[in-house]
C-alpha cells in the first residue's frame, strides 16, 4: 500500500519535467519558476531582460535545480524559435509552457488628465500585442513541440479583469479577455486536432502588487494605498493583496496528473474579490 507521500507524488509529482516560462524574470513568474525548480522541474526562464532571467535561473541552480536563462522577445517569432532550439538542445523536450509575459502601460490607462478619447492607438496596441500576441506566438512555437511529442501542458496567465473589466484600464482588460478566450479555443484545438494529452488552462490572478500596477495602487511618494487600492482591499474578503506564492498551488495542480481531466478553464486566484458584491 502506498504511503500518503507516495500518493501525493502520484497526484502532484512534476520531477523530471521541463518547463518554459515566458516573463520568467518578473515578480509573479519568477516566483513560479523558482517553485518549479524546487519541485524538480528543469526550468527555461525566458525574459526580454537577460539579466532578470539570469537572476531567477541563478536562484534555481543555487537551490540545486536545473535552469537555463534566455533573453527572448515573445513578439518575435525568430527569437522564440532560437529559444526553443536552445531549450531542446539543453533539455531535450518541452513538457510545460507558462505564458507569463504581459503587462500594462500607463499611457493606455485613463486618468483625470488622460481622457479615453485621447488614448494613443500605439499605446493600446502595445498592451494588446504584449498580452495577447505574446501568448499566441509562444503557444505556436512551443505548442508545435508538444504536438510532435504527443503531450504537454500550457498555462496562460490571464487576469480577473478578463471576467469583469476594471475602470481605467481598457486596453489591459480587453487584452486579458482575449487571453482567456484564446485559452479555451486552444484547449479545444489541441485536444481535437492533435491529442487529448495536450491540455491548456489559465490562471487569473486578482490584485497582486507588480511593476505594472503599482502606480495605480500605491502613492509613489508616501507608499500608502491610493483610493483605488483602498477600494480593492475593502472589496477583497481575505483583506489583502495577493502574494506571488499564492499562485504556486494552483499552478502545480494544473500541471500535475491530478488535473488530467481539466482543460479549457481559467482559475481565479483573487482572495474572494469576484465573490463579493460589495454589500
Amino acid at each position: 500500500m502506498n504511503t500518503g507521500n507516495d500518493y501525493l507524488g502520484e497526484l502532484f509529482g512534476l520531477s523530471g519535467k521541463v518547463a518554459v516560462v515566458t516573463g520568467g524574470g518578473g515578480v509573479l513568474c519568477g516566483t513560479l519558476s523558482r517553485a518549479l525548480g524546487r519541485l524538480g522541474v528543469a526550468v527555461a526562464v525566458l525574459d526580454l531582460s537577460a539579466a532578470a532571467a539570469q537572476r531567477v535561473a541563478d536562484d534555481i541552480t543555487a537551490q540545486g535545480g536545473a535552469a537555463l536563462a534566455l533573453r527572448c522577445d515573445v513578439l518575435d517569432p525568430s527569437s522564440l524559435e532560437e529559444a526553443r532550439d536552445a531549450v531542446l538542445e539543453r533539455f531535450g523536450r518541452v513538457d510545460v509552457l507558462i505564458n507569463g509575459a504581459g503587462g500594462n502601460k500607463q499611457q493606455a490607462t485613463t486618468a483625470p488628465d488622460r481622457s479615453f478619447f485621447d488614448l494613443p492607438p500605439e499605446a493600446v496596441r502595445w498592451v494588446f500585442d504584449l498580452n495577447f500576441l505574446g501568448t499566441l506566438l509562444p503557444s505556436q512555437v512551443f505548442g508545435r513541440v508538444m504536438a510532435e511529442q504527443g503531450a504537454g501542458v500550457i498555462v496562460n496567465i490571464s487576469s480577473m479583469n478578463a471576467f469583469r473589466p476594471l475602470t481605467r484600464i481598457p486596453a489591459y482588460s480587453a487584452a486579458k479577455a482575449a487571453v482567456s478566450n484564446f485559452t479555451q479555443w486552444l484547449a479545444t484545438h489541441m485536444a481535437q486536432e492533435y491529442t487529448p494529452r495536450i491540455r491548456v488552462n489559465g490562471i487569473a490572478p486578482g490584485f497582486f502588487l507588480t511593476a505594472q500596477n503599482r502606480f495605480l495602487l500605491l502613492d509613489e511618494e508616501s507608499g500608502d494605498l491610493t483610493a483605488r487600492g483602498r477600494t480593492i482591499i475593502a472589496h477583497t474578503p481575505l483583506g489583502r493583496f495577493g502574494d506571488p506564492d499564492d499562485l504556486v498551488g494552483v499552478l502545480v495542480w494544473l500541471l500535475s496528473p491530478a488535473a488530467e481531466f481539466v482543460t479549457g478553464v481559467v482559475v481565479p486566484v483573487d482572495g474572494g474579490f469576484s465573490a463579493f458584491s460589495g454589500v
